[in-house]
């Protein structure tokens, strides 16, 4: 007899075999016939499967009819064509077989509908539920389809540390990693012997995976790296986590216009990939959380992305007339509503914004001749703005280490990368693409800790 999944069952090629399915109860409607039509589901697609089970079954009595939702079964019987709407095919139960049963008066997922920051109190119960059954699918087909795109354009994926003792943005705001016992650390403010500690030295959980991704695309060309990293900013927003997975490419001999053309290609695989291979999941997050998100997709798909530099775009927020929370002048970091304008009232479209301010990027980022703006980029897209952030690498010795004095960084700490220019330098880019934000935009989530399986905030690490 052979095993299928329910996405399986549920196709009509399937119709007039004899078959076993496995999965958990949705639902159970008792017919006055003396049948009952159980609804299994086992997470292989958004919709159940329909079970017709006879009320001659051995077991029927005794514990057919009290399957309640969460109840784990094993049903054995023939696919059929099925007259029901919304499905081509159901199963004639020959045996049903109870592996776990749910206690009704405990299990939170009943007919009940939970709001999605309660669901998050559940997080080891809710991808039972159709929105993160459906979440989970598309997570699934974009990490695919990140993968796809780079092993086919002959990238090589590197596994980069987690723990680093560098800092890739400068910014301090890092989880330290140390086997200290912290409730003997001095309390008269002399300072931590850092020698003692477990590496000799403060290290970190890593914010990114970039400088050491460099050093295999500064001997190997063409890499990418797709791991977990960590953030440790006091940022409660629905945007944010503390813990998320980011894919970052990097390519000797490229320069910006190669980087851009490279997240062009990259946004328009993934986007096309969950349009084409979760149409049912897609459709779903289109009728119950974003009318507009299949819609947004496709038009990405099939635009050019428009290409504007930053001091344009300060100039065009400047005469736009509209009203913005923080005000648009030449040197300042722009907003998510700047770039929401841009990309939804002014170009209707993708942008990506480029040669910014030197002052508002990190030391890795190469100076311009103008010596006021370095090579940065940032794809920005309707809804969300930002997506990708990337740049071409500064590959001058001289000017890096002129970078890193400004950012009161000590070029002996990343004495590795200074040799990456010592010894060979090249012209090089990337970029980086937090998967989380690219699945919300995909999906139209709301909230960031909804496309993650466990989310790590501020105060939150239950599970």
């Amino acid at each position: 007899m052979e095993k299928i999944s329910v996405k399986d069952a549920r196709q009509a090629a399937a119709i007039g075999k004899t078959v076993t399915v496995r999965g958990w109860i949705r639902t159970r409607r008792d017919s006055k016939g003396g049948f009952s039509f159980l609804e299994v589901n086992d997470g292989s697609s958004l919709a159940s499967l329909q079970v017709i089970a006879d009320g001659n079954l051995p077991n029927y009595e005794s514990e057919v009819k009290h399957l309640v939702a969460g109840c784990s079964v094993a049903v054995e019987g023939e696919v059929k064509a099925s007259g029901g709407k919304g499905q081509a095919t159901e199963v004639a139960a020959r045996k049903v077989t109870v592996l776990g049963g749910a206690d009704p008066e405990s299990y939170p997922l009943q007919k009940k509908q939970h709001s999605l920051e309660k669901l998050r109190e559940w997080a080891h119960l809710r991808p039972r539920t159709n929105t993160f059954g459906a979440v989970t699918r598309v997570r699934n087909c974009v990490s695919r389809s990140i993968h796809n795109f780079f092993q086919e354009d002959g990238f090589l994926y590197i596994h980069t540390p987690i723990i680093t003792a560098s800092d890739c943005e400068g910014a301090g705001a890092m989880f330290r990693v140390t086997t200290l016992e912290l409730d003997k650390l001095p309390r008269d403010g002399s300072p931590i012997k850092n020698e003692l500690d477990f590496f000799g030295k403060p290290t970190y959980l890593t914010v990114s995976g970039q400088l050491e991704g460099e050093i295999f695309a500064c001997s190997l060309g063409r890499i990418y790296t797709f791991g977990p990293t960590f953030r440790a900013e006091n940022s409660n927003t629905s945007r944010h986590l503390s813990e998320f997975w980011m894919v970052e490419p990097e390519v000797a001999f490229n320069d910006l216009g190669d980087n851009m053309d490279l997240a062009e290609r990259f946004l328009k695989r993934i986007f096309k990939d969950a349009l084409d291979q979760c149409p049912e999941d897609m459709a779903f997050f289109n009728e119950h959380y974003d009318k507009t998100t299949i819609e947004t997709l496709q038009k990405i798909v099939a635009s050019d992305f428009r290409r504007v530099p930053y001091t344009e775009a300060v100039e065009i927020l400047e005469r736009c007339g509209e009203t913005f929370e923080f005000p648009v002048k030449w040197g300042v970091d722009l907003q998510s509503e700047h770039e929401r304008y841009l990309t939804e009232k002014h170009f209707q479209g993708p942008v990506i914004l480029y040669d910014y301010p030197r002052t508002l990027k990190p030391f890795y980022m190469r100076v311009n001749d103008d010596g006021r703006t370095v090579r940065a980029m940032d794809v920005l897209v309707p809804k969300v703005g930002e997506i990708i952030g990337g740049s071409q690498r500064e590959e001058r010795l001289d000017v890096l280490t002129g970078r890193m004095a400004e950012q009161h960084l000590r070029p002996e700490d990343y004495w590795w990368y200074c040799d990456l220019r010592r010894y060979g330098t090249v012209p090089h880019a990337g970029f980086g693409l937090g998967l989380e934000r690219a699945v919300q935009f995909i999906t139209g989530m709301a909230n960031i800790r909804d496309v993650i399986p466990f989310p790590r905030t501020p105060g939150s690490a239950e599970f």
